[in-house]
């Protein structure tokens, strides 16, 4: 299978990798850095599924001279899918579908507006990986996971495309699954990843002191009650019990964990706080559902966010 992978940082980086060395025919859309290193050296991987250096088909910045491909996964920061879709059409021009793979809920319509709704599916991606130095991803923790569904009208029918992706990934040693609902997937993906970053940015604390700290956890509940509430108004199948498995499963991660918009906010870094955040917040006012936890995290950190992509000067952090 021909796969080209948009973006070469931890998600994008360990799937390049693994599928690479699993036998498939892999090229990565990559810039900078990253790019000279991974077109040089190839890609160094460093995982609990192996330490290795792997050589990639093609590594190049610019999607149209990749040629066509049979799948192409999104990997970049969920504020830049738009800027790249309309560059993908190139790729696709086979037949192929692209899949993205970026916290929130709006990248496969930000791509199908681009590309058209027949060549995009919908993704999610669980693993935690980043980028160690220029050409080397470091992953821990338990086997890549990820989500597969078709959209629309073709959600109700067999989907060979992304079956055969999915075979790609299992030889990958991906743990993958295709879905009926994909959207669920997604929304519960952001009730897991948006609550915790957005809380963990404002406290600059890990999961561990989240959960710990009694007004704390009752405000993260808060966040997640408002984000299940906005899921259901837009007519998405969450569980009844999707809040309390995911409060679950925050008890289980390690106390240290922290997630990537918290990361990137507290290193002074663009985060994807427009995306998450921002998206619970345009999505519920067109829903008229009130989240008012949300307005008041999204206010609090604004002002970091706006200095950390130059809106304002950046100003003294304490």
């Amino acid at each position: 299978m021909r796969v080209v992978i948009v973006g070469a940082g931890g998600v994008g980086g360990l799937l390049a990798g693994l599928l690479a060395r699993a036998g498939e025919e892999v090229a990565v859309v990559a810039r900078g850095a990253q790019l000279e290193a991974i077109r040089r050296d190839g890609i160094r991987i460093d995982s609990p599924l192996g330490r290795f250096t792997q050589r990639l088909a093609a590594v190049e910045q610019d999607p149209a001279s990749l040629g066509r491909a049979d799948a192409v996964l999104v990997a970049v920061k969920a504020w830049q899918v738009p800027e790249v879709a309309p560059s993908l059409a190139p790729l696709l021009a086979g037949g192929g579908v692209a899949v993205p793979f970026q916290n929130g809920v709006e990248a496969a319509d930000q791509l199908a507006a681009a590309l058209g709704a027949d060549q995009v599916a919908g993704g999610v991606a669980n693993m935690i990986a980043w980028i160690d130095g220029p050409g080397a991803v470091k992953h821990v923790g338990g086997p890549p996971r990820v989500a597969l569904g078709e959209r629309g009208a073709r959600a109700q029918r067999p989907s060979p495309r992304l079956e055969a992706l999915a075979a790609a990934l299992g030889r990958a040693r991906v743990e993958v699954r295709v879905v009926e609902d994909i959207e669920r997937e997604s929304w519960e993906k952001l009730l897991l990843v948006e609550p915790w970053g957005v809380i963990g940015a404002a406290t600059r604390a890990p999961v561990g002191v989240l959960r710990a700290v009694g007004e704390t956890r009752a405000l993260h509940l808060a966040a997640m009650e408002e984000v299940a509430a906005l899921a259901r108004a837009r007519g998405v199948a969450l569980p009844a019990d999707a809040v309390a498995r995911t409060l679950a499963l925050l008890d289980g991660v390690a106390a240290e964990a922290t997630v990537s918009m918290q990361r990137d906010i507290g290193a002074g870094r663009p985060s994807e706080l427009e995306d998450q955040t921002g998206a619970v917040l345009r999505l519920a006012r067109a829903a008229g559902v009130a989240v008012p936890v949300h307005g008041a995290l999204n206010a609090v950190l604004l002002p970091q966010e706006a200095a950390a992509r130059g809106r304002i000067p950046r100003f003294p952090r304490t």
